[in-house]
Parts: C-alpha cells; structure tokens; sequence
C-alpha cells in the first residue's frame, strides 16, 4: 500500500524568497561586451578627432591624439569590472542605504581624481607642450575640478553596474518563485496523496471488521457456512494484499472483489440475498477508485436486506454517459425516510465521498434517494477514462 509520505524537504536553493544572494560572475560574453564597447568607443572618439575639420593636426600629434583615446578608454575598462563588481557586492537592495551610497559617491571621486591625473601624465608624455608650458599639475587640476567629466563617466558605468545588479536579482527571485510553486504543487499533491492513503487504510480494517462481524453472526447455528465465510474472507485479504495498492483499478476487478464479499454476505442470509451485476462491455477497463463499490454495496445490504423480512435483491449497474461513467446500486428495501437519520453516516459511505472528492474534485458526484420502484439507489458518477490515458481528463481542483 502506499505510505503517502510527505516529503517536506526544501526546494534546492536554500535562499529564501527576498533575500537574493546573486554573487558576482561576469559571463564571457558580459567581459567581451565591456572589451567591446570601450573599444568601439576609443575608435569612434579617436576618429572624430581626428577628422573633426575644425583642427588642422600634425601626423604626430594626430596619431598621439588616437592614442589618448585609446589610452583613456582602456583605463576605464579596467575599472568597469570592479565597478561592477562592487555595486553587486553592495547593493542598494541591502540595508545601509545612505552609507553605501556615501561610500559609492567618495569611490567615484577617488576614481574619477585617479583617472584624470593618469591623463594628464599620458597627455603630458604624449603631447608635450612647446618649452616652458605645461600641462596643470594635479593640485592646480584639482582645484578647478578638472576631473567632474571622469567622475560622470563613473556615475554612468556605476549605473550599468547597478542596472545589471537588479536585473539578476530580478531573474534570481522568478527562478526562485518558479521553484516554490513547483514545490508547494508537490507538497499539495504529497498532500492529497496522503489523505487519500489515510482514508483507504481507515476502510480497509472496517471492511475487515465488518466481515468478521458476519462471520460470527453464524459460528453457533452453521458451522460448515462459517469455514465457507472464513475461506472466502481469506481469499479477499490474498486478494487485497496481492493486488497493487493504487487508488484507482477496473472496473472489472473493483466487482471482482465486490462478488466475493457478497458471496460471504449470501452466506450469512441464507438464501434471501440476491445480487446482481449489469454492466456495458464498453465501461470494463474503466478506472474507479478501488473500493469503491464495497462499501455502497454493503449499506444497500444493511438497509436493503437487514431491515427487512423475505428475500431481498441488490442490481449493480454500470453505463457510460458522454464523458461520464454512472455506477448504480439499487436496493429492493424500505427506501430512504423523509425525516433524517439521527445516527451520522458510516464509515464506509463518508469516505467513498471523501475519495471521490479528493480524486476527482468538482467533476464527481455521490447521491443517494429512494428508486421510482422502491428501495433506495446510490448513484456514483465520476470521469470515464481508462489506462490508455496518461492523464486524467478532468479537473482536479477542489
């Protein structure tokens, strides 16, 4: 049988949902993007330059000035991908708002003076001024803030850093979420496994108990129908120990185990009990929860041949209706009364509905009422669908 055992163990990533840990890896293709796009870069600022009509340049400075711009921009591709790494590293989504964003603005500056000092010395190298000039010295730069145009170069590739940051975050937390719902479906259907596991174990022993009530029933007055009984009952025990503990089967072997449980009960009444079975060739191989009829059968016995006087006849049915299978037991007893029962409903029949209702949600019905030519009938309809079919074609919300 199976145990139903709910496997509560956490989705594979150990974060929780809102609190993000991306780390830091730049793919090859971001490293070649950023190679890239300083490059084109350079390219394009060392070109415009060069061509800019408003300049008349030397060949040696016109080269020198390409340099730069080379030079220049191969400077701040060395500072993007720890720019990068740092604005993952603290993140803006993380507490500390105002000292991290203190500390984002102090580095830019140290930055942007460091980046602006390294050009003065290329430009110095590469671009001599005519004897007795030269270019500022960093104090006499820095006071007339020379190094603001760096410093808005930092703030944007701080920006992009910052931008990639909440775009992995982003992507992380719909992994993550992907996978919670992936897991609470599970745990939902470990779930409903489980109960459905809880109510077949709970019928099992009052099916067996019931059975052996009978049996005792008849332990003075007919010994030879007893060792009959007990053969039979050990035949169902085999029967349902052996058989796979599925929640569905045929319907041909649901009225298998039906008839040999009525063989018992034919025994205990000594000839008054009479049961039939009418069913479509076309609705055999249909799946029903496993027993699913036994204990339908076994109330239409209690009320349709224990409450009474003579002999008394049970009919099963079973037909298709569209994309429905209708199974039918009716009895030849009193019928139901109009006043309700003051005892609550059995064990058997409230959790054939449990069942049902767990299986098959919506999609089923259990109904009990009185036949148009007396006694009572129960009246199950549920989805047709068979083995052939590896899903169920119905909704299984409740």
């Amino acid at each position: 049988m199976a145990s139903g055992n709910l496997n509560t163990a956490p989705p594979t990533s150990s974060a929780k949902l809102g609190s993000i840990d991306t780390g830091f890896s730049l793919t090859a293709t971001e490293v070649l993007a950023i190679i890239a796009f300083w490059t084109i870069l350079a390219v394009i600022t060392a070109a415009s330059r060069r061509l800019d009509p408003r300049v008349e340049l030397a060949p040696s400075i016109a080269s020198a000035v390409a340099t730069l711009a080379f030079i220049e921009y191969a400077i701040w591709a060395g500072f993007t991908i720890p720019i990068v790494w740092l604005s993952s590293r603290f993140s803006l989504e993380g507490g500390l708002k105002i000292a991290r964003v203190i500390f984002f603005i102090a580095l830019g500056v140290a930055v942007a003076i460091f980046v602006d000092s390294a050009l003065a010395a290329a430009r110095s190298h590469f671009l001599p001024f005519p004897t007795g000039r030269r270019f500022p010295a960093g104090g006499s730069r820095l006071s007339r803030l020379e190094f603001l145009d760096d410093l808005m170069v930092y703030f944007a590739v701080l920006g992009a850093g910052i931008a990639r940051d909440y775009f992995v975050r982003y992507r992380a937390r719909l992994e993550q979420a992907t996978q919670l719902q992936a897991h609470a479906a599970q745990l939902e259907a470990q779930l409903a496994l489980a109960q459905l596991a809880a109510l077949r174990n709970q019928l099992d022993p009052h099916f067996l108990f019931n059975t052996l009530h009978a049996v005792s029933a008849l332990v003075e007055r007919d010994p030879k129908g007893v060792r009959r009984m007990i053969s039979r009952l050990s035949e169902l025990l085999r029967y349902n120990l052996e058989e796979s503990h599925e929640h569905e089967t045929t319907l041909e072997k649901e009225l298998e185990l039906v008839r040999r449980y009525v063989e018992i009960m034919e025994i205990r009444f000594q000839g008054r009990l009479s049961v039939e079975a009418e069913l479509e060739e076309s609705v055999k191989q249909a799946l029903v929860p496993s027993l699913v009829l036994q204990p339908v059968v076994e109330n239409a016995i209690k009320h349709g041949v224990g409450d009474r006087e003579g002999d008394a006849r049970i009919v099963i049915r079973a037909r298709r209706e569209g994309s429905q299978l209708v199974l039918t037991v009716t009895d030849t007893g009193p019928g139901i009364k109009d006043e309700p029962a003051p005892e609550s409903p059995g064990i058997g029949l409230t959790n054939t509905r449990a069942r049902l209702s767990q299986l098959y949600g919506s999609a089923q019905s259990f109904a009990l009422s009185n036949a148009p030519a007396g006694g009572a009938v129960a009246e199950i309809r549920l989805p047709f669908h068979t083995r052939a079919e590896p899903e169920h074609p119905f909704p299984t919300e409740r």
